[in-house]
């Protein structure tokens, strides 16, 4: 299709109205991530969290379902209160801020009552960039959490929509994170960041949530908890090799973002933009993320 000058500039004016500004500009970015349990986001995107909390961004986690049925041995209100604090720790390590919504675990649903929860906590935060899961996953709390954020994408900027909390005049940009899910599609990355800088904090945070790691990892070889480096060992026994597993899936990706400092990189986080919100070109796209920083 054919535009003139005017029209194409007063295109390109439009696109720009609806990103948001840059690291780069000085403005300090505001990003929230949802994950289905508190585990979740630290697991996806607490690398690149720490490295954004490292440059004065202000970042938040929210976990949609609290984890009471989480566990091999203990459920219910004691469970939800022991993750919640463990995402608490795991967020003081980071640099960031955490919510733990009271929805139980396993019975997350794309209710109108939780769409609406979610577009208030986007505004609430003022959300420059928004992160969560992919629709197709194995767990129906991942996957339904990942329909309400993407509900969420268009209602955030309709101001009668949940009227009691004002409405974004930019539409955020949206991000999905990693998954191995082929059907309907796989998982196709638009920007992997490198986490080495920050991969001891991001692995210490992952500590705290030892419910989730330390206590299902001992069912079949108890461990001494108490004894620091058994629980670093075995958290870097979970977690190495998955966060080493983007630099091996996406070589070009990350010298198209890295250049020549590609090759020294050893371990990443991915992500990739929703079709839905605000979609930056991508040299716009990779000074929203703390590549520089990284390296």
């Amino acid at each position: 299709m054919f535009y003139t000058r005017p029209l194409r500039m007063a295109l390109a004016l439009a696109v720009a109205a609806v990103l948001p500004a840059a690291a780069p500009s000085g403005r300090k970015l505001r990003i929230i991530g949802f994950g289905a349990h508190p585990d979740d986001n630290e697991i996806k995107m607490g690398g690149v969290a720490a490295l954004w909390a490292r440059q004065g961004h202000a970042v938040k986690f929210v976990s949609v379902t609290n984890g009471d049925i989480g566990h091999h041995q203990m459920a219910g209100g004691p469970l939800a209160q022991r993750r919640a604090a463990e995402v608490q720790r795991a967020a003081k390590i980071l640099g960031i801020e955490t919510e733990v919504l009271d929805i139980h675990d396993g019975e997350l649903l794309p209710t109108l009552e939780n769409r609406a929860k979610i577009t208030r906590l986007i505004r609430q935060w003022k959300a420059d960039l928004v992160f969560g899961p992919r629709t197709n996953d194995y767990h129906p709390d991942h996957r339904y959490t990942g329909v309400l954020v993407q509900d969420a994408a268009y209602m955030v900027t309709i101001p009668f929509y949940c009227s009691d909390t004002p409405a974004l005049e930019t539409n955020p940009v949206f991000f999905y994170y990693e998954d191995g899910f082929q059907k309907p599609a796989p998982f196709q990355p638009d920007i992997v960041v490198s986490i080495d800088k920050v991969l001891d904090i991001k692995l210490r945070a992952l500590e705290q949530i030892e419910s989730q790691f330390l206590d299902w990892w001992q069912r079949d070889q108890p461990i001494d908890l108490q004894n620091p480096q058994v629980r670093r060992a075995t958290i870097e026994k979970l977690f190495l090799s998955r966060f080493a597993a983007p630099v091996q899936r996406y070589p070009d990706l990350l010298r198209a973002v890295y250049g020549e400092h590609a090759a020294r990189i050893r371990h990443a986080e991915a992500f990739e933009l929703c079709e839905y919100g605000s979609r930056p070109p991508v040299a716009e796209l990779r000074k929203l993320f703390p590549i520089e920083a990284s390296k």
